[in-house]
């Protein structure tokens, strides 16, 4: 489906992946989402994994309470005003997760071709006989032969702290496995998945709500990852949980599919995400880097496909949480970015969405074509987007520049209530800056990130008046 999507005029130089990084702003258009947690949350780490690539930090839920991940929040904000770093703050649900609950943490050891009993009574103690789920419809969902994978990923990032089980029988409310592989589970939670199993739990469940409406409504989280997304109707429920508060009603929805087609569907859901515009993407490529300082060839290559495939970011769940090098895993993730994004066929890709998009276009998504189209041809340095919702960048985005996209938010009046002030550039110039002033303050911005230097050409998309306008400039000394 997607192999066109790549240029074979120079080669992917993996062997650059290992040398030393070189200082950039934007080390890779691909972005990358980090998991904050023990290994990560101190403010030279957040500070350190910012400055190696990390855009989007992520707060899961499935462990830990609100006030720790406070914590670790204002630590990222600490580090985000003093380094000057955007960073966007993407909350992680818990959702219909099913729970092997081990109250005395400890080591549970099972071994191969022996049997044990998932049971429901969560007042038994775990253990190599006997595992007590989080789910009373355990028993109803499954029948003799089925699968299920029984591990600590979040806390690991291995699966050699893992389980398969074999469904043998079922008794009453109790299912009877047979242990497929030697392992040992260590700690209080593991995590139990049932492949092809329907599982009757709510995609949102009510922690998750009273997360969201406390949580995520005092920290105006830019993110929702909706963990076991089954269908479109989970997505609706939470858009209509984000919209009753307030702050929240802009925030974006990801959708969090757990497949057990795996590259067929990661290809086709990437394709159809790239073709409406919408992010995609992609996590446990690199799950060695817990443990490990390089990822295996295999995961480099996975990587640099995700990137060919079309997808927009990688996410790092283990790897940042507890793994040992959370700084190397994101720089060396961006630079394998990078080297698959020489080699992506930006030219065949342009042309296919716009082929799917078809005409008549709308005004919107014509200038924004456009603008990607020009800043190509030309060779811009950069795309400078005013816009007030972001919808104007997105659909940039959507075309996939080869340059960055500079958004400049311009604040939106509703109320003659409120009185709007500016301070640092804009105080020169009023409290009604002109868009030539802002502008201004953009290409300064472009200029101290060093993504615009002298002569340089710049596209520029932005309303004037009731006009949209795609314009290019070329900048002097």
């Amino acid at each position: 489906m997607q192999s066109n999507h790549l240029l074979l005029e120079e080669p992917i130089r993996m062997a650059t992946i290992l040398e030393p990084s070189k200082g950039s702003f934007f080390p890779a258009m691909t972005k990358i989402v980090g998991t904050l947690g023990p290994r990560s949350r101190s403010v030279e780490v957040i500070s350190a994994c910012l400055k190696a690539g990390m855009s989007v930090a992520r707060f899961d839920f499935s462990w830990g309470d609100a006030a720790y991940h406070q914590e670790t929040l204002e630590n990222l904000k600490a580090v985000s005003k003093s380094n000057k770093k955007l960073c966007a703050v993407m909350l992680d649900t818990v959702g219909a997760e099913l729970r092997v609950v081990n109250k005395s943490e400890k080591a549970i050891t099972l071994k191969a071709d022996e049997k044990v009993i998932l049971t429901p009574d969560q007042g038994q103690e775990a253990s190599s006989e006997i595992l007590p789920i989080n789910f009373a419809g355990l028993a109803k969902a499954v029948k003799k032969g089925d699968t299920i994978f029984v591990g600590q990923y979040l806390f690991t990032g291995s699966e050699i702290t893992s389980v398969w089980l074999e469904v043998d029988d079922v008794k009453g409310d109790e299912v009877v496995c047979i242990i497929k592989n030697s392992a040992t589970l260590a700690g209080a939670l593991f995590t139990l998945h049932a492949s092809q199993i329907r599982i009757d739990l709510p995609t949102l469940s009510d922690e998750d709500k009273q997360v969201i409406s406390s949580w995520g409504a005092q920290n105006k989280i830019d993110f929702l990852s909706l963990s076991y997304t089954r269908h479109a109707e989970d997505v609706r429920e939470a858009r209509d949980c984000l919209s009753k508060l307030g702050d929240l009603s802009q925030t974006q929805i990801f959708a969090k599919i757990e497949n057990v087609e795996v590259f067929l569907f990661q290809k086709s859901a990437i394709y159809k995400c790239n073709m409406a515009g919408k992010p995609a993407v992609v996590t446990r490529v690199v799950d060695s880097m817990t443990d490990n300082l390089r990822p295996t060839r295999a995961e480099a290559t996975d990587v640099a496909n995700a990137v060919l495939d079309g997808c927009d970011a990688i996410l790092l769940g283990a790897e940042t949480l507890r793994g040992l090098y959370p700084v190397e895993t994101i720089s060396t993730i961006g630079k394998i970015c990078a080297e698959a994004e020489k080699v992506f066929n930006q030219d065949q890709y342009f042309k296919r969405t716009v082929k799917f998009v078809g005409q008549p276009m709308s005004h919107l998504e014509s200038i924004a074509s456009s603008a990607v189209r020009a800043a190509i041809k030309v060779k811009a340095s950069v795309i400078i987007c005013f816009t007030s919702s972001g919808r104007a960048a997105r659909l940039i985005a959507k075309y996939r520049p080869t340059m960055p996209v500079l958004s400049v938010v311009i604040p939106r009046l509703t109320t003659n209530q409120l009185k709007w002030s500016f301070s640092g550039a804009f105080e020169a110039a009023s409290t009604n800056p002109t868009h030539e002033s802002v502008l201004n303050v953009a290409l300064d911005h472009g200029k101290a990130s060093g993504v615009i230097k002298s002569h340089d050409r710049v596209v520029v998309c932005q309303k004037v008046g009731d006009a949209a306008v795609v314009k290019i400039i070329e900048l002097q000394d």
